[in-house]
Parts: structure tokens; C-alpha cells; sequence
């Protein structure tokens, strides 16, 4: 395998889909936020473990042995979904501000992780390129 090959591996896909997730998130802790006062808004969450599901469900897998663990099929929905917590306010908001503040705070420290690490790969691949200089 070439030098190449091995800087132009998964690892930027998935960083760029790690990067994606996280704009999604971000997206949706933003429209919480808001929405932190809308009457009868319910707070939306992303749930990804739908997505993973849902992409197991079409793998196909076959047992090989009795001892392995069987393969289960759970259908799911989509990515983002409606939080059906009980209302934190009298005009029936599930808003919980201070939790999406924290969310917000996570989601960004992520983020910006994330992007120091594409930048390293990218550092790597214009050091390749350049020869060292």
C-alpha cells in the first residue's frame, strides 16, 4: 500500500462524517434553543442510534455457529427525533434550557476537535506532498 493510499484512507471520511453529525446536532440543540419559549413546542433530539439500526437491518448475516450471537432485525425511524418528555413549563414547552446549553457546549468542544484532527491529516498529506518542506 502506497504512502497515498494510506493518507487518503477512511479515517477523512470519517472524520467528515463526524463533522456532518455534528452540524446536525448542532442544527437541532439551535432550534431547541430557539424555541426555548414557543407554546407547546416539544424539544427535538438527534438520535443516531436509528440510523445504526437501521443500516445493521440491511447487512446480511449468516450464523456459523450455534455458540455466536443471532443477528436481530429492529426497524427504526429517521435521525432526528421528537422528544416526548413531559412539558418543563406551564404553555407545554419540553424545552429544558439548561441541558441544551450544555448540549450546545459539548457538541462545540466536538466539533472543534474534530476539526484539529482533519487538519492534522491534511498537515500529513501537504508534508507528503511538499517532501518535508
Amino acid at each position: 500500500m502506497g504512502v497515498l493510499a494510506v493518507l487518503f484512507s477512511n479515517t477523512i471520511n470519517s472524520l467528515e462524517n463526524a463533522l456532518k453529525t455534528s452540524n446536525i446536532q448542532q442544527k437541532v440543540i439551535s432550534n431547541n434553543i430557539a424555541n426555548a419559549d414557543t407554546p407547546g413546542y416539544k424539544a427535538k433530539k438527534v438520535s443516531f442510534q436509528n440510523v445504526l439500526s437501521s443500516e445493521m437491518d440491511s447487512m446480511k448475516a449468516t450464523r456459523t455457529d450455534q455458540r455466536h450471537y443471532e443477528f436481530t432485525n429492529a426497524s427504526s425511524a429517521g435521525a432526528v427525533i421528537k422528544n416526548k418528555n413531559s412539558s418543563y413549563h406551564p404553555n407545554g414547552n419540553s424545552v429544558d434550557i439548561d441541558q441544551e446549553m450544555s448540549d450546545l457546549a459539548k457538541n462545540q468542544i466536538q466539533y472543534n476537535a474534530l476539526v484539529d484532527r482533519l487538519n492534522g491529516k491534511f498537515k500529513s498529506l501537504q508534508t507528503v506532498l511538499t517532501g518535508g518542506r
